[in-house]
């Protein structure tokens, strides 16, 4: 197990965009993550066989703010955990997974997060992750425009 580089941001988003259908979407999430492995802002970690990747995992580091009974202003969030079909059932994403933990866990961050699949949900849970009934989203008009305006 090794911790990512930004050169490895090719790979993550092959990991977050795995079907053929998502290839367009692939390029801009590498130069996101390239760019976030600098800032220190997405920590992540590849389990290789021989020079080939076999799995991976990163957490997303989210400047969220005090909230009430936290006075923590970090959040993180779990992304892009992916094993070669070949290569699961063996416990490398749990392996990673808890890497990325320790990662946030070592810099004090103590709120973390993440999108499930039902077939990933007990490995999850036996991580410690609960569900919630509480979260919603919303995606406003126009939220694909780069950037912010005032």
């Amino acid at each position: 197990m090794r911790a990512v580089t930004p050169a490895d941001a090719h790979t993550i988003a092959a990991h977050r965009y795995p079907d053929a259908r998502d290839l367009p979407e692939r390029p801009a999430y590498a130069a996101w993550v390239a760019g976030a492995i600098r800032d220190g802002l997405y920590l992540g970690f590849l389990r290789q066989d021989g020079a080939e990747v076999i799995a991976g995992a990163g957490v997303t580091l989210l400047h969220w703010g005090p909230t009430r009974g936290d006075p923590q202003p970090w959040r993180a969030r779990v992304v892009n955990v992916w094993t070669h079909p070949d290569f699961r059932r063996a416990g490398h994403a749990r392996t990673l997974v808890a890497a990325c933990l320790d990662a946030v866990g070592s810099r004090g961050i103590t709120r973390v997060s993440l999108g499930s699949s039902d077939m990933a949900r007990p490995l999850y849970g036996a991580l410690g992750f609960t569900g919630s009934t509480h979260e919603m989203s919303l995606t406003l008009p126009g939220a694909q425009s780069e950037g912010l305006s005032d």
